[in-house]
């Protein structure tokens, strides 16, 4: 299966995407914001690179940006829940427009990330 990079800050969810991946046979190395998501993304060079939107330090869409500006051609996932005044819809629309492959909206389903993976690596 894939080496999967999963760039969260909320380490239940995280930990919870890490199992659903796991259980699907793929490599995962994990990363708690965008700055060590960056770093490690060029150690490990993954297949495909899974990021929250909303978290501190770097956010995704500046962590997509950066991926972006460095060349890299890592298929990416975004996934948000949103906040308050933000709707996890306007955060995927907005990662979409910065050419991620696929997102996801939190909460998903087992077999909504199985779909997202296979549309991201085509």
């Amino acid at each position: 299966m894939a080496r999967i990079l999963v760039i969260e800050d909320d380490e239940q969810f995280r930990e919870m995407l890490v199992q659903m991946l796991t259980q699907d046979a793929h490599r995962v190395t994990v990363a708690h914001d965008g700055e060590e998501g960056l770093r490690l993304s060029r150690q490990v060079r993954p297949n495909l690179i899974i990021t929250d939107i909303l978290m501190p330090r770097m956010d995704g869409i500046e962590t997509i940006m950066e991926l972006a500006r460095q060349g890299g051609d890592t298929p990416i996932i975004a996934i948000s829940g949103g906040r308050r005044s933000i709707s996890a819809e306007f955060n995927l629309e907005s990662a979409t427009l910065m050419g991620v492959k696929a997102t996801l909206a939190k909460p998903f389903t087992r077999a909504d990330l199985r779909q997202a993976i296979e549309q991201a690596l085509g």
